[in-house]
């Protein structure tokens, strides 16, 4: 007696699991939020009353979402004294300056990476059901429910932090590259054999002197390169100087964009002949279809099998015009406008952000303008692209879609995937 009663408790508990789970789901289907705990920024508020029942919403905090938004501004533009923060000085500053969690103890390095990759912020959507409670694997992403929050940061500042996540991830970039002292790490590379200057050291009667060294060299011997070294202190100064005084200045950068303006108005004026003949190809087609419409509508002909038919070839191929207008639309963006005043304002503030920022900000700016510097015994050539300066200047965001930073050469040719 004792054993069948088990079974039944066993078989009701199951049951009750299952009904209290539908039950969660179909409330989660309708936009309410089940009881966890909210992510930062968002405080649970009452909805309605269903008899005895609450259902419940999330609603922003405005205490929390000033931290959230702070914590955004701080990784991409820094405190304003500073360049941008990565995750680690972004915790620091936070601890710092008396920031709290919302139980009182200090940020951590995980929950504060977890803030910038939260897309909820974003999206105004959190993922209902994405991992089961049992064993803490991954759902079966047709069952999961996303349920409506109010938008905390705007979708391009998200991704914009989404694309410096992924650049600065070790994988892709060697840290020593994003938090390393040396400016030009990562940029500077020889002009023999194309690998990257390491930055080395030796102490001499008590002073320390750094040096910008050929990897190559350094670590493989001279079989697979002669190898160069160059005073850290001289190589810095030498690109700083002449990016103020050869590229940063107003008339230099004028002169760079005018090619590349004249080629993009070429370009344009292909595509705006493709989106004219796209326009008048949907709307002749939609004008078909008004009078075949008309000549039903007053009797003049009847509708049978022959116009059905036609009717249909007609809808099919203004579909067809709209999807490939919409495509070229999508392809051909917008162009970026240049003018004098945006070219001084950058010039201005590229000299002031070389002469006065930390090592950090300084890499930072340099990096999103300067793709390479090659290293050779009697010239150092700047390298980079004008449509990355372009869009710099005109304030559009440039992500570099990097590889794993540690694999040398892995496009050598420069034949595919630009």
């Amino acid at each position: 007696m004792r054993q069948l009663i088990g079974v039944f408790d066993e078989h009701t508990s199951r049951e009750i699991g299952k009904n209290t789970k539908r039950a969660m789901r179909e409330s989660a289907k309708q936009g309410f939020w089940n009881g966890a705990t909210p992510p930062i920024g968002y405080k649970i508020v009452e909805a309605e009353r269903r008899g005895q029942k609450i259902k419940k919403k999330l609603d922003i905090d405005a205490v929390e979402a000033e931290t959230v938004k702070l914590i955004f501004r701080l990784y991409l533009d820094g405190d304003g004294s500073t360049g941008p923060l990565g995750v680690k000085e972004t915790t620091k500053w936070l601890n710092s300056h008396g920031y709290r969690t919302r139980r009182g103890s200090t940020f951590g390095v995980g929950p504060v990476h977890k803030i910038l990759t939260n897309t909820c912020y974003a999206t105004g959507l959190w993922p209902y059901g994405k991992r089961d409670s049992r064993n803490g694997g991954q759902n079966d992403p047709s069952t999961v429910v996303e349920i409506p929050v109010p938008v905390l940061i705007e979708p391009a500042i998200f991704e914009r932090v989404r694309a410096k996540l992924g650049q600065n991830n070790p994988r892709t970039t060697a840290p020593r590259i994003v938090n390393g002292p040396s400016l030009l790490t990562g940029l500077a590379v020889c002009a023999s054999c194309g690998s990257g200057m390491t930055r080395t050291g030796t102490n001499r009667r008590g002073k320390s002197y750094s040096y910008y060294s050929c990897a190559g060299c350094h670590q493989k011997g001279e079989t697979v390169c002669k190898g160069r070294h160059i005073h850290a202190s001289t190589l810095d100064d030498i690109v700083v100087s002449n990016l103020k005084e050869r590229l940063f200045t107003p008339d230099r950068l004028a002169e760079l964009l005018q090619s590349l303006v004249s080629r993009q108005s070429a370009k344009n004026e292909a595509v705006d002949d493709r989106l004219c003949s796209l326009q008048k190809e949907v709307q002749e087609t939609e004008e078909r279809l008004k009078r075949l419409y008309r000549s039903i509508e007053d009797g003049i002909i009847e509708l049978d099998d022959i116009l059905r038919e036609r009717a249909a070839n007609l809808k099919s191929e203004r579909e067809r015009a709209k999807a490939a207008l919409d495509r070229v639309r999508s392809q051909c963006g917008r162009a970026i406008s240049i003018d004098a005043e945006k070219i001084d304002v950058f010039a201005r503030l590229m000299i002031d952000k070389l002469e006065n920022g930390d090592v950090n900000g300084r890499k930072a700016y340099i990096r999103a303008v300067i793709s390479a510097i090659e290293v050779d015994d009697k010239t150092v050539r700047i390298i980079g692209c004008k449509d990355v300066l372009q869009a710099v200047i005109a304030g559009k965001q440039t992500a570099n879609e990097n590889v794993r930073g540690f694999v040398r050469k892995w496009r050598a040719r420069r034949d595919s995937n630009s």
